[in-house]
């Protein structure tokens, strides 16, 4: 990945991380010159965000603690290492779920 790609893309990746609310405006700002490393970063983001509403649809059903607590801790820790990876300028495929999330949302951004 081109350095200057990853310098006009962090923004709009960065941005995709805050809320599924950031990933759609970061869609947005993705759309005129597509940045292949804002794209990859939207994709995740999404992917995450959309993962956690409707898992956290069914988790809220348990009376659990100890479920629900785990079901937070494991989003956190994938958002954090995604996030982290928009910052420092990488395109690490969070655990688990990346590949998918990259197949799945290809036509996204």
């Amino acid at each position: 990945m081109e350095n200057n790609s990853v310098k006009e893309g962090k923004t709009t990746a960065i941005i995709s991380y805050i809320t599924i609310l950031g990933s759609i405006i970061a869609i947005f700002m993705n759309m005129e010159p597509k940045n292949p490393f804002a794209g990859f970063h939207i994709r995740q983001a999404f992917g995450i965000n959309i993962t956690f509403y409707v898992l956290g649809y069914f988790v809220g059903n348990f009376d659990s603690w100890m479920v629900s607590g785990a079901f937070y801790i494991f989003f956190s820790v994938l958002w954090i290492y995604g996030l982290i990876g928009a910052i420092q300028g990488e395109m690490k495929v969070i655990p688990l779920l990346g590949e998918y999330f990259q197949k799945w949302f290809k036509n996204l951004a």
